[in-house]
């Protein structure tokens, strides 16, 4: 293995000091560790938001843990805009599935609390949809009290406000005495949140009431930042960004040929981009966090599985006539149809993202693909790879950046005013199976050769995931359960928050932002949480 020599990392790299004669990239001290370098190995494919997570959770145990990423930086994926916290997005998917979401959600913004914006989002039922709004009122109760149940469980799960204040109801004479008032630059209160969205939301082409939910903005830019920074605690975190896996072998394998055979090494083949020769290593435990191309791995392990990729993007503008802080606005609509989800996702400095769920814009016309019985890997046409790999073509993403434009200004009609910015945040999403409405995934197990897939849908399931993964490595005998390195994951004490704060993350994500090709001030939030929301809370157990 040799140090790489990328030029783009933003954290600094250290030369592994352990007895082995190659160089890896080594991240930071983690004090709490055992002096004896731990030595069971486990690798993982993808540096997305499952592989970065699962790395910082095995870490975290004293595993040597090898990251292996293709781009330049961690965490550089699909989209994101809010944390889905409780899911009332979906009005598809049961009342289960959005209280899972709840508690991920809850569960993952403690691992990475500066990467929030707090701030509500306001939904909203158009006049041409079939739905009403009171259809969504039950579901909100049911996460209300789930969400309640929480914070009795450990008061440290109160990062979303007050349970009461979880969602409120807007009429439309509230709405209007709302739009006389004068714009708060920045609101502190949910009136002052509405007071813009009362003044540019067109309330003739939507029903009553609006529903406001504290779904709080997430920024891929800070979680990219916030895993960096994390993973920088331990000198056995190996990451290599810039990296290409080029093939997984099992090294160890009994009866090979039989469909139940039992694998205890793998050999993981890869190259960074600055190298000119391959290089190798074994690890115990091999799990496959490679997001839309978790496919390719499955085929070289021989695991087969029927998936589907989609190819999804939201186009980033600048909006001069805001009047200060909004809340994210969604306008519900049935997915790929042209009357789909219009949601306005708000950024710091008059930025915004936009994803508009039609075919014309956020989805594309051959973007859902699915496996089949030759392949675990669906194919995206190859325009869509490009994309992914070297950025959009100039002509579609501008036309498609204007359309969003268009789209959302059908409901505020002043945002017509928004230009683009020549970016957008994309890329290709894993659907396991074949229900591409499926939002709550995590992770699947093949003990018998030693190996895992991490399926994550959300975001929100990666922690979920890693800890599945923890509890298969101790039936394995791999490691130990019942450590205070693993009681502390419950705690949510994780060591990286103890020496930075948002300030550290602040500087790590606007060199990401830069180097991505955004505006600086898309890495900033508005409103922290862990100055808003966790500053009075009590110590975990307490």
């Amino acid at each position: 293995m040799t140090q790489s020599s990328n030029k783009n990392h933003a954290h600094s790299v250290k030369q592994d000091d352990s007895s082995d004669s190659s160089k890896v990239l080594s991240y930071g001290d983690h004090q709490n560790l055992p002096t004896k370098r731990p030595t069971k190995r486990v690798g993982i494919l993808g540096g997305g938001t499952a592989g970065s997570t699962i790395a910082i959770r095995l870490a975290a145990l004293g595993l040597e843990t090898y990251l292996f990423e293709k781009k330049k930086s961690l965490i550089d994926g699909p989209p994101m805009c809010h944390l889905h916290a409780g899911g009332n997005l979906y009005r598809e998917i049961p009342d289960e599935d959005c209280v899972a979401l709840l508690k991920q959600c809850i569960d993952i913004l403690r691992l990475y609390p500066y990467t929030i914006d707090v701030r509500p989002t306001v939904f909203a039922v158009p006049t041409r949809d079939e739905g009403l709004p009171e259809d969504l009122l039950p579901r909100l109760d049911i996460l209300t009290e789930a969400y309640q149940d929480l914070i009795e469980q450990d008061v440290n799960n109160k990062v979303l406000g007050e349970p009461e204040d979880y969602y409120q109801l807007y009429s439309h004479e509230q709405l209007l005495e709302l739009s006389e008032r004068e714009q708060v630059e920045v609101p502190s209160t949910v009136d002052e949140w509405m007071i813009p969205v009362a003044k540019y939301l067109d309330l003739n082409k939507v029903k009553f009431p609006l529903i406001v939910v504290q779904e709080y903005g997430w920024n891929i830019f800070r979680l990219a930042a916030s895993a960096q920074l994390a993973l920088e605690e331990y000198d056995h975190a190996h990451v290599f960004t810039d990296t290409t896996v080029q093939k997984v072998v099992p090294v160890d394998c009994e009866n090979c040929t039989n469909a139940d055979h039992h694998v205890t090494k793998w050999r993981i083949d890869y190259q960074q981009a600055n190298d000119s020769q391959a290089e190798s290593i074994e690890v115990d435990y091999l799990v496959n966090a490679c997001g839309f191309r978790t496919g390719v791995i499955d085929d070289m392990v021989g695991v087969e599985v029927t998936r589907m990729v989609e190819f999804k993007s939201s186009y980033v503008t600048h909006w001069g006539d805001a009047g200060g802080q909004i809340p994210e606005i969604i306008v519900y609509g049935q997915r790929g149809t042209p009357e789909g989800m219009a949601q306005l996702t708000p950024y710091p400095g008059g930025y915004f993202q936009i994803h508009g769920m039609s075919k014309a814009i956020t989805l594309f016309d051959d973007g859902l693909v699915a496996s089949s019985s030759d392949s675990a890997q669906p194919k995206l046409p190859q325009q869509y790879v490009h994309y992914i790999e070297d950025g959009w073509d100039k002509a579609p993403l501008q036309a498609r950046s204007q359309q969003a434009i268009e789209y959302v200004a059908e409901f505020v009609p002043t945002f017509n005013s928004a230009r683009t910015v020549g970016n957008a945040l994309y890329g290709g999403q894993q659907i396991p199976g074949e229900d591409d409405t499926l939002r709550v995934a995590d992770v699947s197990l093949y003990s018998n050769i030693r190996y895992a897939r991490a399926e994550n849908v959300k975001a929100s399931s990666t922690l979920i995931a890693a800890d599945q993964i923890v509890n298969e490595l101790t039936t394995l005998g791999l490691i130990q359960n019942d450590t205070p390195m693993n009681r502390s994951r419950y705690a949510h004490e994780w060591s990286y928050l103890t020496h930075n704060d948002g300030l550290a993350v602040d500087k790590v994500a606007r060199v990401l932002a830069e180097q991505r090709g955004f505006p600086i001030v898309m890495a900033d939030v508005n409103h922290s949480i862990r100055e808003a929301a966790l500053a009075d809370l009590s110590p975990a157990g307490v």
